[in-house]
């Protein structure tokens, strides 16, 4: 007679829930890392999954377990009762999935227990009952034991993740001198030892200069003000003085990685102190005694599926807890805490004889060379964060075109799930790398700020947003309002059509020599109405979705048509190819040239609009309520009058700096932290430089 999905559920239900607990355990050993970086959507739908069931899977086999008989044929199920407890510590790459995680480490706690009881009651239940002669009870009870401290050890992370407990950690933490072992600047003649030598050298180079400022980032990211700098004071600035823009740059996504570390791994437990690298070493002997004794002496009269899953659970246990103890003997923290260590002899066995050095350059090396030969893609920016910046393009999405098939069926599903305007920030943005020529103007910025002393002793920006620009074109209060916004994200609005108009005049961009500037502005306005519509908590100031919405609106609505309906007007020419590309595309990225045409046409209806109206009559058609475009035509109008004298390019690249630097600095520091764990955000990294070059007052002549 066949059976039915129910009787083989009843049956073989454990068996299933810890295979699947295993695997959610793989799942997050190998996809947690990505976060680091801007990770695929697919990819972090897969991690966020895996985190949510790892927990409630494990809780419910425990609960099963312990409510349940164990049948007489599978006597070997009680045995897996600690391997769930294993389970629950995770591993040591994630943590906590978002900040809130480790506020409610309390929460976590008080469910350690609980589980803890409960997987001791399973154990208790079945040798209590087989007797003390079982060969299975010293290989339980150790991993029992190894179980516990794991699970503990993870609530144990989530507090020291929470932002309140680093900031209470702070007052009583000691600067370490990791730049003791710092050499200087790679040497030059190490680079002839080959490629993968010259990269690793120079990565590990930073990596250690990250360490040894480390302290800025902490003290910042908890808004501290205990940092003094003591003793160390001199020795960091001269280490940060001694960098190049490059890298510094570099430098700054280098410790942003660390503080991700703190934040969302165990990092804090393992490497603050020896006992978490006891742990690993005695967990891994652990799981390995138990492989050995169940290989011996505990597999005998029992059923095969069980002896299988067994073996999975040992053998999975004893390579993920090896696993650990590799990567935190080779990981840079294992440095930091050799520089800090009270154990003299333990800095001079592991540092000053070079043995832990040169292990970790052989670590470093072979992360490059596996990059190089395309095996691990993560492997040599595992320290970088991303590296890109939003866009998105209001003019780009008001002159969309029908969307794609693939992209219909998706915005439908969409709708029906009332996520229709987080699916259209998503088709209608795209990402592009951070150009040098930006970097250069945020250096610079800062350097002037900081040099002017427009920096307060708590580092914040003394000015508003756009002051020097109402300062050049000598504003009142009422016409700095106007052109700047009463709000900041208001300003962005208004300066983000502006510069499109402005823009879209053919002289403006005809130079060649300056495309740099052009490609720098646009990708800068983009990237703050990116932040407007996707990330408005990574701007300072009330949301302004409204006025956002209503321009929008306007422009779609009332100006867009009037560009369609012209009988001058023809649609962009399509080949065969354009259709079929465009047939399945899931986004229609803001930085294609494909849809500027359309782009200037409605800027250029926006401009004959503004001539072809007297003023009362203007107001009234470009003035509904709510809307910033007359504001947005009076400052495009402003920077076509500066042409004729001056450089508006230059002024307009300097306000948009101006706008990303203010941004950075007056974001929240729970908003920078937050963003980390989904691979960083360019704002976080200004913000961060800014700390900086205010701590060490790095000011150099242009």
């Amino acid at each position: 007679m066949a059976r039915g999905p129910l009787d083989l559920w009843n049956e073989w239900a454990t068996q299933i829930l810890v295979l699947l607990s295993f695997s959610l355990q793989l799942v997050l050993l190998q996809l947690a890392g990505s976060r680091r970086r801007e990770a695929a959507p697919v990819m972090r739908l897969l991690l966020w999954l895996a985190y949510q069931l790892a927990d409630s899977t494990a809780i419910y086999t425990i609960g099963h377990l312990s409510l349940g008989g164990t049948p007489r044929e599978h006597k070997l199920v009680p045995f897996w009762a600690p391997f769930l407890l294993l389970h629950l510590g995770g591993p040591d790459n994630i943590t906590a999935y978002s900040l809130e995680d480790s506020k409610l480490w309390l929460r976590h706690l008080i469910t350690v227990v609980v589980q803890v009881l409960g997987a001791a009651y399973v154990l208790y239940k079945h040798f209590s009952g087989s007797g003390s002669g079982s060969p299975l009870l010293v290989p339980a009870i150790s991993m029992f034991v190894v179980g516990v401290v794991k699970y503990g050890e993870r609530t144990w992370a989530l507090r020291c993740g929470d932002m309140n407990t680093i900031r209470s950690s702070l007052k009583k933490e000691l600067h370490t001198k990791c730049y003791y072992h710092i050499d200087d600047k790679p040497e030059r003649r190490s680079f002839n030892e080959g490629h993968f030598k010259r990269e690793a050298d120079e990565e590990e180079f930073l990596v250690r200069c990250a360490h040894s400022l480390f302290h800025v980032c902490k003290y910042a990211i908890v808004d501290s003000s205990d940092d003094s700098g003591g003793d160390t004071h001199f020795r960091d600035k001269e280490i940060f003085n001694g960098l190049t823009d490059e890298q510094t740059y570099a430098l700054m996504g280098i410790e942003l990685s660390l503080m991700y570390d703190m934040l969302y791994t165990k990092t804090s437990v393992i490497s603050g102190w020896i006992i978490g690298y006891c742990i690993r070493v005695i967990s891994s002997l652990a799981t390995a005694g138990s492989l050995v004794i169940f290989q011996f002496n505990g597999k005998d009269g029992q059923n095969r599926v069980d002896v299988a899953i067994t073996y999975v659970l040992l053998i999975g246990a004893f390579l993920m807890e090896v696993t650990s103890l590799l990567r935190a003997l080779g990981s840079s923290w294992t440095f930091s805490f050799l520089c800090a260590t009270w154990w003299k002899w333990l800095n001079h066995v592991a540092m000053c004889s070079g043995r832990w050095h040169r292990f970790r350059r052989n670590v470093v090396s072979l992360r490059h060379f596996l990059k190089a030969m395309g095996i691990s893609r993560y492997c040599l920016s595992s320290r970088r964060w991303s590296g890109s910046m939003g866009q998105y393009n209001m003019l780009h999405f008001c002159t969309r075109r029908g969307t794609s098939f693939t992209s219909r069926l998706i915005g439908r599903l969409a709708i029906m799930l009332g996520l229709e305007d987080w699916w259209e920030t998503v088709h209608y943005s795209g990402t592009v790398e951070i150009l040098q020529k930006v970097k250069e103007m945020v250096f610079q910025h800062i350097r002037n700020i900081v040099g002017k002393r427009d920096v307060n002793t708590l580092g914040i920006i003394r000015k508003t947003w756009g002051q020097e620009t109402s300062e050049l074109w000598k504003l009142n209060d009422e016409q700095r309002t106007h052109l700047m916004g009463s709000e900041f994200q208001e300003g962005i609005i208004i300066w983000h059509i502006a510069t499109e108009l402005f823009l879209a005049k053919p002289k403006i961009t005809d130079d060649q020599n300056e495309q740099p500037t052009v490609q720098a502005i646009k990708a800068l306005s983009n990237y703050m109405m990116f932040l407007l519509v996707d990330r408005p908590d990574m701007l300072p100031g009330l949301a302004q979705n409204r006025l956002y919405q209503r321009s929008l609106k306007f422009l779609s609505e009332e100006i867009w048509p009037q560009v369609i309906s012209d009988p001058t007007y023809r649609h962009p020419s399509r080949n065969v190819y354009t259709m079929l590309k465009e047939l399945f595309r899931l986004h229609d990225n803001p930085n294609s040239d494909s849809w500027r045409p359309q782009g200037e046409k409605l800027a250029s209806k926006l401009w004959e609009v503004h001539k072809n109206y007297v003023d009362d009559k203007l107001n009234a058609i470009l003035k509904p309520e709510g809307s910033r475009v007359i504001y947005a035509v009076n400052v495009a109008e402003e920077l076509e009058r500066k042409n004729e004298g001056s450089d508006p390019l230059k002024l307009l690249l300097e306000t948009w700096t101006n706008f990303l630097v203010y941004a950075a600095n007056r974001c929240s520091r729970e908003s920078h932290a937050r963003k980390l764990n989904s691979g960083g955000e360019l704002t976080t990294v200004v913000w961060l430089l800014t700390q900086h070059l205010h701590q060490f007052k790095k000011v150099r002549s242009n």
